[in-house]
């Protein structure tokens, strides 16, 4: 499936640091979908989100939102790419005086878009805030990690915009938020008819496997995968075979673990001919799965 329309396309992103270089020959974030930026701690993730934010400007290459608006158009006072993107961070994003009512002033002032009494009611069911006196008093400070995170959800939930893009918004979370979180993404990108996109990133996909439609997986500042999700499930295939037959599978396996029991591993579609005459399961993996052979195959890097 190609891409038809994108929410952002990048192209020679680089930030040098002292050991490490993000080196991003081509992105392309699809409108109308949620895309999962996947890989491990250190992988870019978040350097390669704050540039996309405009939080981070000291790099090399071009970006262009919504097929329309430049990098450089960005940052001038009448683009309308502020107001179109939403960002939730990982840290440092509110300033840690401010009280819960402090966010929502401050929203009010800063986007055109925000809806006050939608962020009200967002706080309220997220259970950032009760229903006492000192309803929304409460200090940045004294909140959870979990809690400050629900904060940054329903102020970006609360402005109208056309993109979000979400730095680890699963990891602070429990189980049934992360379950919402979910929901809120798929409710989000419904009420857009198509119209407006999430790219959020994750190190631990499986929270998010069923929210995503488009996957970027990410190893050391480099992308090596990319595609919709069913066409990478069909791009590779999970084997599953004895013991015995792990020297013969090996050569025709993308990646491969052997246990006791047994091996498994992830084949290329192409080159499934070259286990004929060797025993094994065929199943289709998961995101999860895939992820996980291609950031091990990848480990030292490599540009897809």
């Amino acid at each position: 499936m190609e891409i038809e329309k994108t929410a952002i396309r990048a192209a020679k992103l680089e930030k040098k640091f002292k050991n490490f270089n993000l080196n991003i020959q081509k992105l392309e974030i699809p409108q109308g979908f949620a895309t999962a930026l996947i890989g491990k701690n250190g992988a870019g993730k978040t350097t390669l989100m704050n540039i996309l934010a405009g939080i981070r400007l000291d790099y090399k290459g071009e970006i262009t939102f919504f097929e329309k608006w430049n990098d450089q158009d960005r940052e001038k006072k009448d683009c309308p790419v502020r107001e179109m993107v939403g960002y939730t961070g990982t840290s440092g994003y509110f300033l840690p005086q401010w009280t819960v009512a402090d966010v929502g002033e401050v929203s009010e002032l800063l986007f055109e878009g925000f809806d006050r009494k939608r962020f009200d009611a967002l706080c309220r069911e997220l259970k950032i805030v009760g229903g006492g006196s000192n309803e929304g008093q409460k200090k940045i400070s004294e909140l959870s990690d979990g809690t400050r995170t629900k904060l940054m959800l329903a102020g970006v939930l609360a402005r109208e915009t056309d993109l979000l893009l979400m730095d680890e918004p699963a990891s602070p979370l429990d189980p049934l938020m992360r379950d919402r979180l979910c929901e809120m993404i798929q409710e989000y990108l419904a009420a857009g008819n198509g119209e407006k996109s999430v790219f959020f990133s994750t190190h631990n996909v499986s929270d998010m496997e069923n929210v995503t439609d488009y996957a970027i997986i990410m190893s050391r500042g480099r992308i090596v995968e990319r595609g919709f999700v069913e066409d990478l499930k069909n791009k590779y295939v999970l084997v599953k075979g004895e013991k015995e037959d792990a020297s013969k599978a090996r050569p025709a396996l993308y990646s491969m673990q052997e246990s006791r029991y047994g091996f498994e591993g992830l084949c290329l579609n192409e080159n499934l001919e070259k286990l004929a005459g060797i025993d094994v399961t065929k199943e289709i993996p998961s995101l999860y799965q895939i992820s996980v052979a291609v950031m091990r195959k990848n480990a030292g890097g490599g540009e897809k």
